[in-house]
């Protein structure tokens, strides 16, 4: 273990993921002009003149993000991507490129690899976006992909998470939770193996929620849609963590609080029904569960009319003056919401 004299020690899990991001970029100073801003956002915001650059990064480890004894590599490596540039798209921006860093214990043959950059490549011809480099290095703890994501946004149009304003509606767009009870089918299924390998995976009539796990997709379509409704969104984020953690973060960036209603938030069917069979509660896996990849905005309440119909888009609620963050629950009872999803360091 690192030791710090005369210091006294934190251990990561006491401090937890966001408050970790909060204390090491606390003292981060931008000195150059370029620099609009840094962390704290979905991307950076570079100034080039006529334009604004942005720029996102993240990382995929073996054995936290992703699990190969059912992740197909070809699946990885069409994730790892669509989860970098939903990043860009949740700053109304357009990617453009991204940078590929690799590295890979002796266990995977070349073949394994051709398998991941095949799944790259597919997500990139998909979203127009082109692999133009990075780094390959060997690893003695499994695989890690990390993406470096660049895309551009017209001048002054980049929307950031502290645009919120009082009574402005929450929406989300697509549904929530699902690619979490996906998740809960693979493990069970990997459980059953593990205690009978000559059981046959039960996944058929799953494939929904298996696809929103396995294969999710970033939702492009959202600027161009708001664009032709003539809605301008004054905040926004991508729903990676759980819909609690990103409220919170929306709300905290914008210094208010927001009210919404278990009632309004949208589900899928097949969802609902395996998250009775699984004994979870669905509004656990939409708050907690994470990796919907969906974008979760903030608009004006005149703008209600615009979208209310609307069926890639939902309002859940409303921002508020107050600083409280809470669910009103089908029974009508109002509790404050934490951010469990997920946390790295737990």
């Amino acid at each position: 273990m690192l030791d710090t004299p005369n210091q006294q020690k934190t251990q990561l899990s006491e401090l937890g993921e966001f408050a970790l991001i909060d204390r090491l970029t606390s003292s981060i100073k931008l000195i150059n002009e370029s620099s609009l801003t840094g962390a704290g956002d979905d991307s950076a915001i570079i100034d080039h003149g006529d334009h604004e650059t942005l720029i996102s990064k993240d990382l995929l480890v073996e054995g936290v993000h992703f699990d190969l004894a059912y992740v197909p590599l070809k699946h990885l490596g069409y994730k790892s991507v669509v989860v970098n540039i939903s990043d860009i798209y949740a700053m109304n921006g357009i990617p453009t490129q991204i940078l590929v860093g690799l590295a890979v214990s002796s266990r995977f043959p070349v073949e394994a690899l051709d398998e991941i950059y095949e799944g790259m490549l597919l997500a990139c011809k998909r979203y127009g976006v082109d692999l133009i480099g990075g780094d390959t290095t060997s690893s003695k703890s499994g695989l890690m992909l990390s993406i470096t994501a660049v895309g551009h946004v017209e001048k002054g149009k980049a929307v950031k998470r502290s645009g919120a304003k009082p009574t402005d509606l929450l929406i989300v767009s697509g549904d929530l939770g699902s690619a979490y009870l996906g998740l809960q089918v693979l493990e069970r299924e990997k459980a059953a193996f593990k205690s009978n390998p000559n059981l046959q995976p039960e996944l058929q009539g799953h494939e929904y929620v298996l696809e929103r796990q396995l294969k999710p997709e970033a939702r492009k379509d959202i600027a161009d849609l708001l664009k032709e409704l003539n809605v301008i969104p004054s905040s926004m984020i991508d729903i990676s963590d759980g819909l609690s953690s990103e409220i919170m973060h929306l709300c905290k960036s914008s210094n208010l609080g927001c009210t919404i209603y278990e009632d309004k938030i949208p589900m899928d069917p097949q969802m609902m029904h395996l998250s009775e069979e699984f004994g979870i509660n669905p509004i656990t896996a939409v708050l907690n569960g994470g990796e919907d990849y969906e974008l979760l905005f903030t608009v004006s309440i005149d703008d209600y009319d615009k979208i209310k119909h609307n069926p890639s888009l939902t309002p859940i609620g409303h921002v508020t003056e107050s600083k409280a963050i809470q669910l009103i629950t089908n029974g009508g009872q109002a509790v404050e919401l934490e951010a469990q999803g997920w946390t790295s360091f737990k």
